[in-house]
């Protein structure tokens, strides 16, 4: 009976050593199965919150207002702060604004998609895209299997790099179906853009909008006090957009720092050709301001800028083109 005993032991003890491999070897078999590109619907949504050098952290809904753009090839992406919508057309710092393509959910830059993921994924894959106007060479790290709760997703991790040690470092979210966080640092090391996903769902309802951007001027002014006061001078055209069509606004963002002597100030006065005065700033000894943004009229003609700098100031200016839409959901 004992020799009996002692081999049911060791047949139960081979049964359990079994069923733990088969469960591991199942692990292992799904991490390795390709991540294929979902399809999205209209009213899908994801929170996001968004961090540049540029504005303090700011969180938005990125919401697919179409799922027949380009021809029916492409999705929609906006987003619901009308705010965010012009700032990105004037900053250009979100890149999953706009039209993301169905087959592979590549994202739009200067008209062209570009493959930021190249579907299936799996460990190992390599490709190329460009983006933020560099070129990057794309791996596909590692993927790992998550539980939240109940909840079991595959995190597929990648990094991307680009010139001059730049690098992009993004996850996907196989759950959530799109990111699930995207960091773009430049070859100094310092983070351009960091997104970071906070909730996910379906149906939105409300306005959400989108402005598609061209950029029309970006200079920044300095002066060093050396002289008692330095003029500023640049004109350029605002032509509408490279399609054909005028813009609805146009959007502008200013930095400004002026130092604290009593004689430091600056100014800012930007015409158009009818030589009207659409924007007109002024600012006094010890004044400050970081990512104003605000929009004017276009008027499809020449503008002028002049800048007025006294004793210690720097004042940074961009303005873009902006055609702006919008859709109720």
């Amino acid at each position: 009976m004992r020799r009996y005993a002692l081999l049911t032991l060791l047949i139960l003890s081979l049964s359990s050593a079994s069923g733990c491999l088969g469960a591991d070897d199942t692990s292992g078999e799904e991490l390795e199965k390709p991540v294929e590109v979902p399809q999205w619907a209209i009213g899908e949504w994801w929170l996001y919150t968004f961090s540049t050098p540029d504005f303090t952290d700011d969180t938005a809904r990125l919401v697919v207002s179409e799922d027949d753009a380009e021809s029916g090839s492409a999705y929609m992406l906006a987003i619901s702060s009308q705010r965010e919508a012009r700032r990105h057309a004037v900053l250009n710092h979100n890149p999953f604004l706009g039209r993301i393509t169905h087959d592979n959910l590549s994202a739009y830059e200067n008209g062209v998609p570009q493959p930021v993921f190249e579907f299936p994924l799996v460990i190992g894959k390599m490709w190329n895209f460009s983006l933020f106007g560099a070129d990057w060479n794309a791996t596909v790290m590692h993927i790992e299997e998550l539980q939240n709760h109940d909840i079991t997703t595959r995190m597929v991790h990648m990094i991307a790099s680009g010139p001059q040690g730049a690098q992009l470092d993004y996850s996907w979210d196989e759950r959530a179906q799109f990111l699930d966080s995207f960091t773009w640092k430049d070859s100094e090391g310092v983070v351009q853009l960091e997104m970071r996903l906070a909730d996910h769902g379906f149906n939105h309802t409300g306005e959400v909008f989108f402005m598609r951007g061209t950029d029309m001027f970006s200079r920044t002014y300095t002066s060093d006090g050396a002289a008692p006061e330095t003029e500023f001078r640049d004109t350029w055209l605002d032509s509408g957009h490279p399609r054909g069509d005028d813009f609805d606004h146009l959007v502008y963002w200013i930095d400004v720092d002026v130092g604290s002597s009593a004689t430091s100030k600056g100014s800012l006065t930007l015409r158009d050709h009818t030589s009207g005065s659409p924007l007109v700033r002024g600012w006094g000894s010890g004044a400050s301001e970081h990512g104003q943004m605000g929009v004017i009229p276009s008027t499809s003609g020449e503008y002028t800028l002049t800048v007025m700098l006294t004793g210690q100031a720097d004042l940074r200016f961009i303005i873009a083109g902006g055609i702006e839409q919008s859709w109720t959901l």
